[in-house]
């Protein structure tokens, strides 16, 4: 028999257990970092195959490891154990729905390592494969993730960022995920080049309440104060550098006061997102000027908080290549469309794992409608998660085969962004900001700091 026929039949014998997985996740849908039902289903089925399950600690996720007994680099395989909160979807469960896919992932996982216990799937191959379920992909909740920060129970708001904190990636080796897709033109497995990457924001401009009516020349509007500071970064669009795509797209999360009351407060969520971290950095001091700036403008003053959310996410192409050819393999090459120079603007943690590793995420069909919608539904689960874990699995065996040759090959030529995890937390660390962005002095004089 084929590799590949192997493997479809080792995952093929494993389809009950997939699919009654993909339905139980789907029904226990939970936000990050809160993930644990999923976490206690998903460490209970791993333990049953006979896996030691290492746990995040005081966070949902774990990993386990598939030795094949002999030395080589460590191959990651991932699944997002996390859900949105999407109250108005047809299916949401307490206000939550797996509106992205995450649950099929998880499933596909637990198929790959059930279908590793098969007789001969670890033939041929060295090094070891790390099954990794990790939480809190999707950046929401920002208020509990700080909430969680501020208590010292996490020191990142993304799972992966803090998973690579806690050792979990440290090996050296390479990384691969399959998240979902939703089309319905016939293609099974789809990648681009990469993603972008995001650091959250949190602005709180503070003013002063007084009558709106009687008392006017009283009060200073916090929410004028944020209105022109938006505008202020609106104007600054035109400086981003093209080719690096910034985005900056705040959302007012509202006024707690009355029409006849001049507003001391307006919080408003952005992300600042671009094509490569320098870009990031650098644009986000320049809206942090503008924000600042128009606080002083007006009286008032503002609080910046900044977090890292995620490093760009660039797909190594030799990684990607060999990836494609496993597709092929599958499903036929009329079915399988790697693009190796289109980018997409969305965000994922899978980035700072690409900063320091060579690394792929791609996309298997079986869902219909948009993701993060009210629409998202997976059609054809067992499509999406035999295909999904079928394509890791040979994608294991082809990087890992003939003392990893092709594993060493893709390792030694990547040029990650970070040359070790310590260069990468260096980074991310300075971007984490506090300050109070405005300070009026008894002269008169105004001190604006923005980093």
């Amino acid at each position: 028999m084929e590799r590949k026929d192997i493997i479809l039949d080792a995952v093929e014998k494993n389809k009950e257990l997939v699919l009654n997985a993909e339905r139980w996740l789907w029904t226990h849908p939970q936000t990050g970092y809160t993930e644990w039902q999923a976490h206690e289903y998903l460490a209970s089925k791993f333990q049953q195959l006979g896996y030691e399950v290492i746990p995040a600690g005081n966070i949902p996720g774990f990993y386990t490891d598939v030795e094949t007994g002999k030395k080589g680099p460590t191959l990651y395989i991932m699944g997002e154990l996390d859900a949105l909160d999407i109250s108005n979807h047809k299916e949401a469960v307490d206000g939550m729905s797996h509106a992205c896919g995450h649950h099929a992932q998880v499933s596909a996982l637990l198929g790959i390592a059930a279908a590793l216990k098969e007789d001969g799937m670890l033939d041929g191959m060295c090094g070891k494969i790390r099954l990794v379920a990790v939480p809190a992909e999707e950046m929401i909740q920002l208020d509990y993730r700080e909430s969680l920060l501020q208590k010292g129970e996490i020191s990142y708001m993304a799972g992966k960022v803090e998973m690579m904190r806690r050792g979990f990636f440290n090996e050296r080796g390479l990384a691969v995920m399959i998240h979902t897709n939703t089309n319905n033109d016939g293609i099974e497995f789809k990648a681009s080049l990469g993603y972008h990457g995001c650091i959250l924001k949190t602005i709180k401009y503070k003013g002063v309440a007084s009558h709106a009516g009687c008392a006017a020349h009283l009060g200073v509007n916090a929410e004028y104060a944020a209105m022109l500071g938006l505008q202020a970064c609106n104007d600054l669009r035109e400086t981003f550098v093209d080719s690096e795509r910034t985005k900056f797209h705040p959302i007012m999360k509202g006024v707690q006061s009355s029409v006849n009351i001049i507003p001391d407060e307006m919080v408003v969520e952005s992300y600042v997102r671009s094509k490569t971290l320098g870009g990031m950095i650098r644009e986000n001091k320049k809206i942090n000027r503008a924000l600042a700036g128009a606080a002083a403008a007006l009286g008032a003053s503002v609080e910046l908080h900044d977090r890292h959310g995620s490093s760009p996410e660039y797909h190594d192409k030799n990684l990607m290549e060999l990836a494609e050819e496993c597709c092929a393999k599958l499903v036929g090459e009329d079915k399988v469309e790697f693009t190796y120079d289109a980018w997409g603007s969305s965000c994922s943690d899978f980035g700072d794992i690409t900063a320091v590793m060579p690394g792929l995420q791609f996309n298997a069909a079986g869902a219909l409608g948009d993701c993060h919608s009210i629409h998202f539904t997976m059609t054809e689960p067992w499509r999406f998660c035999k295909n999904s874990a079928a394509a890791q699995l040979l994608i294991a065996y082809e990087l890992l085969k003939n003392d990893a040759e092709n594993a060493e090959r893709i390792i030694t030529n990547y040029k990650p962004v970070f040359e070790s995890v310590d260069d990468y937390f260096k980074t991310v660390d300075s971007i984490s900001l506090d300050c109070d962005a405005v300070k009026y002095n008894n002269d008169g004089s105004v001190l604006i700091n923005f980093s």
